[in-house]
C-alpha cells in the first residue's frame, strides 16, 4: 500500500450500487482506484454508464486482468454466490488484501440458513468465521480485526439502526413488532423488470415477499445476537414507483409504560457520537427527501392514539447508507480514516 492512498479494485462496478460506489470513491482523498471490473461493455469508460462520474478512471475490465499483488482493498458488488468463490481464491494467497462485500455472501453466519435462504451451498465455509457483519455504528471497535467485511442489506440497515438500541435496553415488547418498509425500485437492481412484472410497474406501489423475504435471515440473526433470544416480528416490504430511498415504519409496544420521550432519549444517547444518524424531534413527520444521496439515517419516534404503542420511522438512501455509502464508511473504519471522509 502506498503511503497516502489505498489501492482499490471494484468488482461489479456498473450496477446501481457499483456506480454510486465508484462515484463516492472517485472523490475520496485516500482512494486510488486501479481496477473497475464488470462482465459486459469491457473497455468502456465508466462515464458511459454514469455521467456523474467526472474523474478519469481505468476503463472497464475483466476480473482476470487484476494484478492482485498491488491491491489493498477489494469492493465486491456481485450477484449472491459469486463473491464467495473469488474471495476464497485470493484470501490466503494475498494476505494483505481486505474485502468489503456488498452481496449477502458473508452476512449469514449459519451455512444451513444461508443455503435455505439463498438456494445454494456456501462456497467458502472456511471464511465465514473470518468475516464480520458490519453496520458501521455497531462494530467500530471490532471491524479492524477482520479482512472480510459483510456490508448489510438495505432493509436491515434501516431496521436495525432504530431498533437495536431499544432491544439492548429491553424497552420494547419483542413479541409485538411490525415492520413495514417501502423502497425505491433501484433496490431490485438493473433486472427490476424481470423480477417484478405487476401492472403499471413504474407508477404503482407493490407489496411482495411478506413471509419469506431474504433479508429476514440477517435481521433474525442480528436481533437474536443483541436480545439473546428469538424476536417475533412481521416484515412487510414494498416497492415504490421512485428510484431510490427507503422509508421504514416500525410499530412497537413499549414495556413498563416507558414513554416516547424515554425511547427518543435512549436513541439520542446511543448515537450522540455518530455523524450519520439523525434523531428528529418527537412526533416529527418523516420521509426520504432529506436522506437521498447522503449516508444519513433519519429517525423519528412518534406517538399513536394508544399510549403503549409507538411508531418509529427510519429513512435512508438504499444505495448509499443501505449499500455503497456504508461500504465507504466501513473502509474508513478499517483504515482508521475519519469516519465521514468521502461521505460529507
Amino acid at each position: 500500500m502506498s503511503k497516502n492512498k489505498i489501492n482499490i479494485a471494484i468488482i461489479g462496478a456498473t450496477g446501481y450500487t457499483g456506480l454510486d460506489l465508484v462515484l463516492l470513491l472517485s472523490k475520496h482523498p485516500k482512494a486510488k482506484i486501479l481496477y473497475l471490473c464488470a462482465t459486459q461493455k469491457l473497455g468502456k469508460q465508466i462515464s458511459y454508464f454514469d455521467k456523474r462520474i467526472k474523474k478519469k478512471l481505468p476503463r472497464i475490465s475483466s476480473v482476470k486482468k487484476i494484478d492482485w499483488s498491488i491491491i489493498d482493498l477489494v469492493f465486491l458488488s456481485m450477484p449472491n454466490g459469486e463473491a464467495q468463490s473469488l474471495i476464497n481464491n485470493v484470501y490466503y494467497k494475498y494476505k494483505k488484501i481486505r474485502f468489503i462485500d456488498l452481496s449477502a455472501d458473508f452476512r449469514i453466519h449459519d451455512k444451513k440458513i444461508y443455503k435455505k435462504n439463498y438456494k445454494q451451498k456456501h462456497k467458502a465455509i472456511n471464511l465465514i468465521n473470518k468475516s464480520i457483519y458490519s453496520i458501521s455504528e455497531f462494530v467500530k471497535n471490532e471491524v479492524g480485526k477482520y479482512r472480510i467485511i459483510a456490508n448489510p442489506g438495505c432493509y436491515p440497515t434501516s431496521i436495525q439502526i432504530p431498533l437495536i438500541p431499544l432491544i439492548k435496553k429491553k424497552l420494547i415488547n419483542l413479541e409485538k413488532i411490525t415492520i413495514d418498509s417501502k423502497s425505491g425500485y433501484s433496490g431490485a437492481g438493473k433486472n427490476f423488470e424481470k423480477k417484478f412484472t405487476h401492472n403499471n410497474l413504474y407508477s404503482s406501489t407493490f407489496a411482495y415477499n411478506t413471509k419469506n423475504h431474504r433479508h429476514t435471515a440477517e435481521i433474525d440473526q442480528e436481533f437474536k445476537r443483541y436480545s439473546k433470544k428469538k424476536v417475533n416480528y412481521t416484515f412487510n416490504p414494498h416497492i415504490l414507483p421512485t428510484f431510490r430511498g427507503i422509508l421504514t415504519s416500525i410499530y412497537i409496544e413499549v414495556k413498563n409504560n416507558y414513554s416516547s420521550k424515554k425511547l427518543r432519549k435512549v436513541l439520542m444517547n446511543f448515537y450522540k457520537k455518530d455523524k450519520f444518524v439523525k434523531i428528529k424531534s418527537l412526533n416529527k413527520e418523516l420521509g426520504t427527501g432529506n436522506v437521498i444521496y447522503t449516508n444519513n439515517c433519519e429517525i423519528s419516534v412518534c406517538e399513536t392514539r394508544i399510549k403503549s404503542r409507538l411508531i418509529i420511522f427510519s429513512a435512508i438512501d438504499n444505495l448509499i447508507k443501505g449499500a455503497s455509502g456504508q461500504a465507504v464508511q466501513n473502509m474508513n473504519l478499517l483504515y482508521k480514516f475519519p469516519e465521514t471522509m468521502g461521505l460529507k
